[in-house]
C-alpha cells in the first residue's frame, strides 16, 4: 500500500519494472529523482522544457578527495568556472546578471556550497567529475536545495511553565535562544517597548547586533514585489571597515527584524516575552479561528472572533519570559525558504557567534520549518541539514526542532482511497539524531486527546525514535504579526489601533517545538551546570516526560514537564 503520492496499491516484491531495491540502493553523486517532473516541482526547480532557467542545488564536496577539504574545494571552483562559467552564452550570463538571485557558487558551511544551475549545467558538472578517479574528485553529492516550509496562554500551564515561574522563578533570565524562521516583528509590544532596549526581548544589548537575514528578500515598488540582491554578509573578513560593517548589521537586523508572513513572530511569542500589563494603557485582543455552518447548513465558513483580555485575567506570556531572543530570518514575505539558508543560519551561530568556547552566547535554537524526508533519496538523519544540526549540537547548542504536519494523509490502494495516520513521516531536520524534535498534542488536555491527528510520526527512516516528546500544538494563542495579523484583523471586522496589541491562534508543531524551546530556556536559567551539555539536557527532559498512554512513534516519551525537569536534578 502507499501514499497519496505514489498511487500504488498492494504488490509483490520486485514488481517494479523502473529500480529493484539494489539500483535504489545504488551509491550516485546526483539523486535520480531529478529527473522526475512532479519532484522538480515540488523542489522548485524549473522544468525539462525551460532549459534557459536556474534551479537552486546544494554541493557536497568530497571529503576523500587527495588533497582533503581544501583539495576538494579548490578542484570544485576550478571544475565550476571550466563547465559552467566559461560556457555560458551572452543571452544566459544576461539573464543571470537580471537576476539578483542568480550568484557564482556560494559556500554556506565548510564542505557545502549553493549553486544556481541550468539543467544541463549540473548534469555536466557530475559527468566531468565522475570521469575522474575517486581521490581527485570534488563532488562527493549534488542536492536539490530543498524548499523549507513553516511547519499560548492555557498551553504554558500544560507543561507546568508557570508552575515552574512561580516555585524557581524559572524566567529564561540570562538565556538566549535562536529563532530561525521568518523573522520576527520587534515592534509587536509582547517583546517589550522600544524604548526600554535593556529589557527588550529583542533589542537588548547582548543581542541587538546579532540579528541576521539569509531569505530572499523583496520590496514593493510601484504596486509590485520586486527581488532585491542577497544582502552582504557582515562577518565576511576580519578587514572591513567599521562603519560599513556597522552599517550591514543594521541592515540585517531591519529585515530579520520584521515579519511579513507572522509565523517567526508567532513561534518567538511562545518561547520569550509577556503581553503588556493592565497598568500600561493597551488593549489586548485575541483572534481566534472559527468556523460557522451557513444557513444552508452545507458549508462552513471561516472567520476570527475576537476576545478582549480583562484587567483580571492572565495575560499571554511565553513559558521563558525573560529569555532574550536572537532572529535568524530564513523565509520569505510567503513563508518560503531553501535548507542552504537554515544552513548559513545554523553555521552562522556555529563559526561566528559561538566562535569562543568559554563564551556561550547563543545557548538553543528553535526550528520550526522544514521539509518532507524522502528515504529513496538519502540516508535517514544524513541530509546537509540534519548533519548541521548535528554539528551545532556537539559545539554545545541545543537544537529543538518540528516533526512536521505530515502524519495524516491519504492511503491510495486499489481498492478505494481511505485517509489513514502516516507512520515515518517525520520531517527534516527533525530527523537529525541529536536534535529534540516534538510532536503536537492539545494545547490543555493531552491525557484525553492524546497526540494531534496531523501531528509527524515515527520510526525514522532508519528505525530510531522519534519524535523525542509532544508539546501543545493546537489553537496555541501568541503574537499576531504580518500576513497572519492582516488575515486575522479582516475575518474579525475589528479596527487596529496604536494602543493595541494583538494575538492570534495557529496551531502545528510549529506551535509545539517553541514549547519544549521555552521550558529548556526557563531550566538553564536556573540550572546553569547544563549550559553548554544538549546531549545531557536532551536526556533530562526526555527522562522527566509525562507519558499519555499513547504510541510511543506517536507522543515519544511523552508530554514535556517542565517541573519535573528541574525536579529531576
Amino acid at each position: 500500500m502507499a501514499t497519496e503520492t505514489g498511487k500504488r496499491g498492494p504488490h509483490v516484491e520486485g514488481d517494479n519494472k523502473e529500480f529493484s531495491i539494489s539500483e535504489r540502493l545504488a551509491r550516485t553523486t546526483a539523486p535520480a529523482q531529478l529527473d522526475d517532473p512532479v519532484q522538480r516541482r515540488k523542489w522548485g526547480l524549473p522544468g525539462v522544457d525551460e532549459p534557459d532557467h536556474t534551479g537552486s542545488y546544494v554541493i557536497e564536496l568530497n571529503v576523500q578527495n587527495a588533497g582533503g577539504l581544501p583539495g576538494a574545494e579548490n578542484a570544485f571552483l576550478t571544475l565550476y568556472d571550466e563547465v559552467v562559467e566559461q560556457r555560458r552564452t551572452p543571452a544566459q550570463d544576461r539573464r543571470s546578471r537580471k537576476d539578483p538571485r542568480d550568484h557564482p557558487p556560494l559556500r554556506i558551511a565548510k564542505s557545502y556550497y549553493k549553486c544556481m544551475l541550468r539543467d544541463h549545467e549540473w548534469k555536466a558538472l557530475v559527468r566531468m567529475d565522475e570521469s575522474r578517479p575517486v581521490r581527485e574528485r570534488a563532488i562527493y553529492r549534488l542536492w536539490p536545495d530543498f524548499p523549507v516550509n513553516t511547519l499560548t496562554t492555557r498551553s504554558v500551564a500544560t507543561i507546568k511553565g508557570d508552575a515552574a515561574l512561580r516555585s524557581f522563578n524559572a524566567s529564561g533570565e540570562s538565556i538566549v535562544w535562536a529563532v530561525v524562521d521568518s523573522g520576527v516583528d520587534a515592534s509587536h509590544k509582547h517583546f517589550g517597548r522600544p524604548g526600554n532596549t535593556g529589557r527588550h526581548t529583542l533589542y537588548a544589548p547582548e543581542v541587538a547586533n546579532l540579528h541576521r537575514c539569509f531569505a530572499d528578500i523583496s520590496e514593493e515598488r510601484a504596486g509590485l514585489m520586486v527581488a532585491l540582491p542577497p544582502l552582504e554578509d557582515p562577518d565576511a573578513g576580519a578587514g572591513m571597515d567599521a562603519d560599513a560593517r556597522d552599517k550591514l548589521v543594521a541592515q540585517h537586523r531591519s529585515w530579520a527584524l520584521r515579519d511579513d508572513y507572522g509565523h517567526g513572530t508567532h513561534v518567538a511569542g511562545v518561547i520569550a516575552g509577556q503581553a503588556p500589563r493592565p497598568e500600561d494603557g493597551d488593549t489586548v485582543f485575541a483572534l481566534e479561528r472559527e468556523f460557522r455552518v451557513n444557513e444552508d447548513g452545507k458549508k462552513a465558513r471561516r472567520n476570527f472572533v475576537q476576545r478582549e483580555y480583562t484587567d483580571h485575567e492572565p495575560r499571554p506570556t511565553g513559558v521563558a519570559p525573560m529569555c532574550k531572543l536572537i532572529s535568524l530570518r530564513v523565509l520569505d514575505e510567503n513563508g518560503k525558504g531553501r535548507a542552504s539558508q537554515v544552513i548559513q543560519a545554523l553555521e552562522y551561530i556555529r563559526d561566528h557567534i559561538n566562535d569562543n568556547p568559554k563564551l556561550m552566547r547563543v545557548h538553543g535554537v528553535n526550528l520550526s520549518v522544514g521539509y518532507e524526508f524522502d528515504p529513496e533519496m538519502f540516508a535517514c538523519g544524513q541530509s546537509p541539514l540534519c548533519t548541521a544540526v548535528d554539528r551545532l549540537v556537539q559545539q554545545g547548542v541545543v537544537v529543538v526542532t518540528a516533526a512536521g504536519n505530515t502524519g495524516y494523509g491519504t492511503n491510495a490502494a486499489d481498492v478505494g482511497a481511505s485517509k489513514m495516520g502516516l507512520s515515518n513521516s517525520i520531517n527534516d531536520p527533525g530527523n537529525a539524531a541529536a536534535a529534540i524534535t516534538v510532536g503536537s498534542t492539545h494545547r490543555d488536555a493531552p491525557h484525553t486527546y492524546g497526540v494531534s491527528y496531523f501531528s509527524s510520526k515515527g520510526p525514522t527512516g532508519d528505525g530510531r525514535l522519534k519524535p523525542d516528546l509532544v508539546a501543545p500544538g493546537e489553537r496555541i494563542t501568541s503574537c499576531a504579526a504580518g500576513h497572519k495579523l492582516r488575515e486575522a484583523i479582516a475575518g474579525s471586522g475589528i479596527e487596529a489601533s496604536a494602543d493595541t496589541t494583538f494575538y492570534v491562534d495557529d496551531s502545528g508543531t510549529s506551535m509545539a517545538a517553541p514549547h519544549v524551546s521555552g521550558a529548556i530556556a526557563a531550566f538553564l536559567s536556573i540550572r546553569r551546570e547544563f549550559i553548554g551539555k544538549p546531549l545531557e539536557v536532551k536526556r533530562i527532559f526526555l527522562e522527566s516526560a509525562t507519558p499519555l498512554g499513547r504510541d510511543r512513534y506517536f507522543e515519544g516519551h511523552g508530554l514535556v514537564d517542565l517541573m519535573r525537569a528541574i525536579q529531576l536534578i
